[in-house]
């Protein structure tokens, strides 16, 4: 016997648009599957948005999301920027806020301007924090997704076992999701750009290196959650410089963003991204440059997991093809034809926004979950 929940995922993925194809399709009875729609209808879930082909007889209604009546709270946080955006239930942005703010100002800073984004937005819109039923926030670092704490990250000193989930969400009663940057991204991208492919790896080089993987349309995170780290692999220990990580020879040190700006006398990636564009020779020959030791790590990964799609993102991705040449340099020449052969490599289609649209998807699969939409049901049922 299919839940409400179930009935929701029917017509959320278009399996079923009528009471009638619900009733054909999953063998239930007119009165229970009438039962199942209506608790939907009334707890805002769904609602009818038109009318379907007549096989005689009075036209059926189509059934849809509403995602109009549910708001989801989402923050994007890198090294050096943060970003809010309060969104509808179908992750689709209704506003949005973004600060230059450096992550090592600590967690109360930071979070204070993301709790104050948030009522900000929501009082722009005049619109009540009643309304909100998810929360997210990524973070440049691992993350515990049971208790919303982070674990580790060689960027974030002070933020290590910070209750994230708990001090954001102090306001609302609802769901607060906790994940990493270089995850959110990637699932982000994979939303918008790269659904009908089964696996995505997002490369997100900026101050540092991140990796976000999507295999079957899930983010893959690994056992200790630390899949991804890729920044961190170690391919010169002879290398005089010494890593956030504290070992030598990573590829952070030598190929993200603060490794070019630090060998052409520049204080970040974005200056780096200026000289580029500018034109610059040295600093297009350094780009690419760590494009190519890039590479070999990348070179291993399609090897290993043989994906359909490599995305650049972060401040490197902006300096055009340089990086990405690097990399596709070396990718193509150190993997075996066949594990290229369907390969594609690009930069991301959303920029500075992937990490905010993978929170919010995240945040939306989670609410309209079958277990999350019967729990609420039950918890309504209940109060009534």
């Amino acid at each position: 016997m299919l839940t409400a929940g179930q009935i929701l995922q029917l017509i959320r993925n278009g399996t079923c648009r009528t009471r009638k194809e619900l009733i054909e399709y999953t063998g239930l009875s007119r009165s229970t599957i009438t039962d199942r729609v209506d608790r939907l209808i009334d707890a805002g879930y769904i609602h009818e948005s038109g009318v379907g082909a007549s096989g005689g007889g009075r036209p059926p209604s189509v059934l849809d999301v509403d995602a109009t009546r549910r708001l989801m709270l989402v923050a994007d946080l890198g090294a050096t920027h943060a970003r809010a955006a309060l969104t509808d239930l179908a992750a689709r942005p209704l506003a949005e806020e973004r600060t230059e703010m450096r992550i090592d100002r600590g967690p109360e800073a930071v979070l204070s301007w993301v709790r104050e984004a948030f009522q900000r937005m929501l009082d722009r819109l005049g619109r009540p924090a009643s309304e909100v039923c998810g929360i997210g926030l990524d973070v440049p670092g691992s993350v515990d997704h049971t208790t919303g704490r982070v674990i580790r990250s060689f960027l974030m000193p002070g933020w290590d076992d910070h209750p994230v989930g708990e001090v954001v969400g102090q306001a609302y009663d609802v769901p607060i999701l906790v994940e990493n940057d270089a995850n959110a991204m990637a699932l982000g991208e994979w939303w918008s750009s790269w659904r009908e492919t089964d696996s995505l790896i997002l490369i997100k080089v900026s101050t540092g290196i991140g990796t976000g993987i999507v295999l079957d349309g899930r983010i893959y995170r690994g056992v200790e959650e630390a899949a991804g780290n890729i920044g961190h692999v170690r391919i010169r220990e002879s290398d005089d410089r010494v890593c956030t990580c504290g070992s030598r020879g990573c590829v952070a040190s030598l190929a993200s963003g603060h490794a070019v700006a630090t060998d052409l006398g520049q204080e970040s990636s974005r200056d780096v991204v200026r000289l580029v564009q500018a034109g610059d020779p040295g600093a297009i020959a350094r780009t690419q440059e760590a494009g190519r030791t890039l590479g070999v790590v990348l070179a291993t990964a399609v090897s290993l997991l043989n994906p359909g799609v490599l995305v650049l993102a972060g401040d490197m991705a902006e300096t055009r093809e340089h990086y990405l040449t690097g990399i596709r340099e070396i990718v193509y020449r150190r993997s075996l034809p066949y594990t290229t052969r369907n390969l594609e490599i690009a930069t991301s289609s959303l920029g500075e926004r992937a990490g905010i649209v993978g929170m919010a998807v995240i945040v939306m699969e989670h609410v309209l979950s079958p277990a999350a939409v019967d729990a609420a049901l039950a918890q309504a049922n209940a109060v009534k």
